[in-house]
């Protein structure tokens, strides 16, 4: 039976993490077919080996199993791999150290989308779990007072979680997209065009924050060099609506002024820096 939903999963050394995040899935409960998408990217870890055993035990868990690692050579996980092999009209997005803690996230996604056909993407409220200090609390990316969004309000900053994520599976990427560095906002400007997004205000997945993340370690100013890049991807390939070019440039002034601040900053400390060296010298 062809599943209506796609779980897309993307792993690369989470170990530690891998299982908790399959047992999230298997812990869905739906009235519908799924299927299970998990795409390793060569862990150097025992990644392969733990999802060989799930897959063992589900047949609804298809693997992608790579021995040279694609994201080195600019082809992301996500558009180059799980969603060719993805058959689901939906598709759920999650990350190997991500995991779901309510059995009927799928389920309330789902119908929402099915009942609601003005709106392309459904997403929730997560927790954030720091793996360092160990520390659970609720995420604030979104005030709790919005629940319907649309293209210009995401032209603003990706609001959503990914492990929060069921998209409609109809969408058609660049074939560049791999070459930017962020995957989900672009990803997710591409594919809602005219529709809405809906956030539904329940906290349905944990995502979870560690040293070897992508993306939430990264210092301020990589981050903000990066989505400059994506919003000049965005303005040069996306097609839409002149108000949300208008916002996309609005977040992109923004951002370099902030990076310009950052830059000065930094600049007048090495010059103190080297100035006080200098100072010590003649001292001598």
């Amino acid at each position: 039976m062809k599943p209506l939903l796609s779980i897309c999963c993307t792993v690369y050394n989470h170990e530690n993490f891998v299982e908790e995040t399959i047992k999230g899935f298997l812990l869905q409960k739906t009235n519908f077919p799924i299927e299970i998408i998990i795409h390793d990217d060569a862990s150097l870890d025992n990644s392969q080996e733990i999802l060989k055993k799930y897959s063992k035990i589900d047949s609804r868990i298809k693997l992608i199993l790579q021995v040279e690692n694609q994201y080195s050579k600019k082809n992301k996980p996500f558009p180059n791999f799980c969603f060719p092999a993805a058959k689901g009209k939906y598709i759920a997005l999650c990350e190997g150290d991500d995991y779901w803690i309510d059995p009927l996230k799928l389920q309330k996604q789902v119908d929402f989308l099915e009942n609601n056909p003005l709106f392309g993407i459904c997403f929730h409220e997560v927790m954030v779990y720091d793996e360092t200090l160990k520390m659970m609390e609720k995420d604030n990316i979104v005030p709790s007072s919005k629940t319907e969004f649309d293209i210009n309000d995401l032209a603003k900053g990706n609001m959503m979680h990914t492990p929060s994520v069921v998209l409609r599976n109809d969408f058609t990427l660049p074939s560049t997209i791999s070459n930017i560095p962020i995957g989900d906002w672009p990803l997710y400007m591409f594919q809602i065009g005219n529709r809405k997004i809906k956030k539904i205000e329940e906290t349905m997945a944990v995502y979870r924050v560690h040293e070897n993340g992508v993306w939430s370690t990264k210092s301020q100013d990589y981050r903000l060099r990066n989505t400059i890049k994506v919003i000049d991807y965005l303005l040069k390939n996306l097609k839409t609506k002149r108000e949300v070019k208008k916002t996309l440039k609005i977040q992109r002034s923004e951002m370099k002024e902030f990076l310009g601040i950052i830059e000065t900053s930094f600049f007048e400390k090495v010059k103190k820096y080297f100035k006080n060296k200098f100072f010590n010298l003649l001292l001598k």
